[in-house]
């Protein structure tokens, strides 16, 4: 009991509920683990005695808690509670642009605003007026002369709403060449696709996967969800022909970048005559050769102050990040083999190393700088095409153990743990992601600042932000380290404080929030969510009655405040749903659970109750023709299995959703996965080109000329007269 009550009293859970009406108890193996990794000592009765008392000793003596959260119309109880008479003064933050009550400067344009905490029973204090939305330091002084500290989030009481419905495109970036990329997709081909939707299709917006820079491997771990940092892209998205030196090339340079451009042609070639996976290593080891001979030529000056305005406003984080990838380039990926001293940032050793590498931590900077405008450039051409919302971002739920990230800030990780999910419904034996968690403490004692750096870096050039796992702003559950993903305990976030910051920084950016809620969510989370402004995700094969009949969820049923798809990146496109190719790949990798007859029949069975839901509202027209040619899917004779993507499209129009997604791979009916989870070396993950049901690959020029997904995209618009 003692060691549930100091787990308590630091946010780590000592059991779960993975269903109602079950709960399940954590191992106390676990719970000292996570304990371990916020610095606490648990191991043994008396070192957890001792941490209890002063656990509690703290948390009686002191006058506030690091970060203080101000929705609204609700004071934090911790002000509330401070003596009567205690004096509040709190300094508007910097930046912060915008608030409740917008003030006129003060004379010297940064003064403290001040108040007094009222006695008992007297009304509570709304924000004073001049006080904007901000993260802001605030020092409270009792009458007695004891004084604290704290930094004090006030955010407006929810995140931007949508305007109209609208529909756009899910993608893969890598996925999306163009006869112009160099093997792989590429933030030039982001801008035609966003200009080409939005004028020609009357799409409202294209989210990509996370852009987030890697972890150069041999070779790199090629998931986008398992970035070095969130803070900085990947330059390996660059159009390195869109860098305006480029044009500038001596004719030595240009000769060598031709080149090498030829050599990108017959790598991108070998991807599209299907002969090849995408390979980002081949390709970053060509634009890397590209960007040498581009960051030779000087830059004009205005380009030179706008790098210059890049440095300051990227400040530490950013000379960290270029370090980083510049001692990873002289020693590699693998700390643990690079020489004594460099484990530590801000040592003398790494101070001595950035300037033996300055070369190349310049060309790191310069190629930071040079993707941020590249991402700007693309949200200029989404909302220049008349997108009303743009590019949607995406937020990966953390950071691979050996990226930038941890190196710069390892004291803001827990050490020794992982995050993942407990065993549920779709994974019966839990799930490492191999992902190390911010350790909330450290959060709340920097005001979030860590938190609130990379989603403006995010929010910059997005009209709107995913974010992955968003239930992981209420609760993480930590694997320690050589644990089984079973053995592992959730650890709560300061949700309140966590959602203000989001909700703080999509209202500077004028952005709408989007949340992946799919699978185990705990009660409240959905409806905290909603209240902030957060929408949630709706995947159609998902949406079941499933307090009821189980059956299809009817489409008036439906939440309004979500993005409403047919499926998403870690799961079957709709075409192989409707031919049963999901059920064959599955069978063929050896992850079906039961034998290949029952799957089908299950498969077909929930496919057909989808079809026949179809058919009575008009969405879908028996044919008489039996299964689709080419596949093996069940659900009768309701159509071809275009006429059934069209159908299911029209479902989703039928639903409220403020947001309806159409996987770009739906378009054209690939039958493949971009990522199949459970596999690693059995299957090509995050190296897929686009392609067509023929498993040809599908170029963006393809794409613009493609009558399946010009009729498509009338269903979506409301112009083919049959929805």
């Amino acid at each position: 009991m003692t060691l549930a009550r100091l787990a308590a009293l630091y946010s780590v859970d000592t059991s779960y509920s993975p269903s109602p009406g079950r709960t399940v108890t954590v191992a106390e193996s676990a719970v000292r683990a996570a304990l371990a990794a916020l610095r606490v000592d648990a191991d043994g009765p008396g070192a957890v005695a001792h941490a209890l008392a002063r656990r509690e000793t703290e948390l009686r003596e002191r006058l506030l808690p690091p970060t203080l959260v101000w929705w609204p119309g609700r004071v934090p109880e911790a002000l509330a509670a401070l003596p009567p008479g205690t004096r509040v003064d709190v300094l508007p933050e910097a930046d912060a642009p915008r608030g409740p009550h917008p003030p006129a400067p003060p004379p010297d344009g940064h003064a403290p605003i001040s108040w007094t905490i009222p006695a008992a029973g007297a009304p509570a204090p709304e924000p004073p007026p001049g006080l904007p939305y901000g993260v802001h330091p605030l020092t409270a002084t009792t009458p007695d002369g004891r004084t604290a500290r704290a930094h004090l989030v006030l955010a407006p009481a929810r995140a931007p709403a949508p305007g109209p419905r609208a529909y756009g495109f899910l993608v893969q970036l890598y996925s999306l060449l163009s006869r112009r990329s160099w093997g792989m997709g590429d933030l030039g081909d982001l801008g035609e696709l966003a200009a080409w939707a939005g004028r020609s299709l009357g799409a409202g917006f294209v989210q990509v996967n996370p852009l987030h820079a890697a972890v150069p491997g041999t070779p790199t771990d090629p998931s986008p969800y398992r970035p070095a940092s969130r803070r900085f892209p990947d330059p390996v998205h660059l159009r390195i022909e869109n860098v305006p030196e480029y044009a500038y090339l001596d004719p030595a340079a240009r000769r060598r970048a031709d080149e090498l451009a030829a050599r990108a042609a017959k790598l991108r070639a070998g991807v599209l005559d299907g002969d090849a996976r995408i390979d980002r290593d081949a390709v970053w080891e060509l634009k890397r050769a590209a960007l040498e001979l581009v960051l030779d030529v000087p830059l004009g000056p205005g380009r030179l102050a706008a790098y210059r305005e890049f440095l300051a406003r990227e400040g530490r984080a950013l000379e960290d990040h270029a370090t980083w990838r510049a001692l990873v380039e002289r020693y590699g990926p693998d700390r643990n083999g690079w020489p004594a001293g460099l484990d530590d940032p801000r040592s003398p050793g790494t101070a001595r190393a950035r300037g033996e590498l300055r070369d190349r931590y310049d060309f790191h900077r310069r190629a930071a700088w040079l993707t941020d405008c590249q991402l700007a450039a693309a949200q200029r051409a989404a909302r220049d095409a008349g997108m009303p919302v743009g590019l949607v971002h995406d937020l990966a739920v953390g950071v691979h153990p050996d990226g930038s990230d941890t190196w710069a800030r390892p004291d803001a990780f827990a050490a020794g743990m992982s995050v993942g999910a407990p065993p549920d419904a779709f994974n019966e034996r839990g799930q490492d992601w191999g992902l190390p968690p911010w350790r909330p403490d450290r959060l709340a004692a920097e005001g979030y600042a860590s938190y609130r750096m990379l989603l403006r870096a995010l929010f910059r050039h997005a009209g709107a932000l995913r974010v992955d796992h968003v239930m992981g702003l209420f609760r993480l559950w930590w694997v320690p380290e050589g644990s089984h993903p079973a053995d592992g305990t959730y650890v709560r976030n300061d949700a309140d404080a966590m959602l203000a910051v989001l909700v703080l920084e999509a209202d500077r950016a004028g952005a709408l929030v989007i949340g992946e809620d799919l699978g185990t969510v705990e009660p409240g989370v959905r409806e905290t969510l909603r209240e902030r402004g957060v929408l949630g995700t709706s995947v159609l094969w998902f949406e079941r009655d499933w307090a009821g009949t189980g059956r299809p969820l009817p489409s008036d049923a439906w939440r309004a405040d979500c993005l409403a798809t047919a499926t998403t990146h870690d799961l079957p496109s709709t075409a192989a749903r409707l031919t049963g190719a999901d059920t064959g790949l599955r069978h063929s990798l050896g992850l079906l659970a039961r034998p290949l007859a029952e799957e089908r029949a299950a498969a077909e069975g929930e496919l057909a109750e989808w079809l026949e839901l179809f058919a009575r509202l008009g969405l879908l027209t028996p044919d008489g023709g039996g299964a689709d040619p080419g596949g093996n899917g069940g659900g009768g004779s309701y159509g071809d299995e275009q006429e059934r993507v069209r159908a299911v499209h029209r479902f989703l129009l039928r639903t409220p959703a403020r947001l309806v997604g159409v996987w770009l791979p739906d378009t054209v009916g690939d039958r493949r996965p971009q990522n199949l989870p459970g596999t690693w070396a059995e299957y090509p993950n995050w190296r897929l080109p686009l392609a067509g049901a023929d498993g040809r690959p599908v170029t963006l020029e393809d794409l613009a000329a493609s009558p399946r997904l010009r009729a498509l995209a009338d269903v979506l618009r409301g112009t083919s007269g049959d929805g």
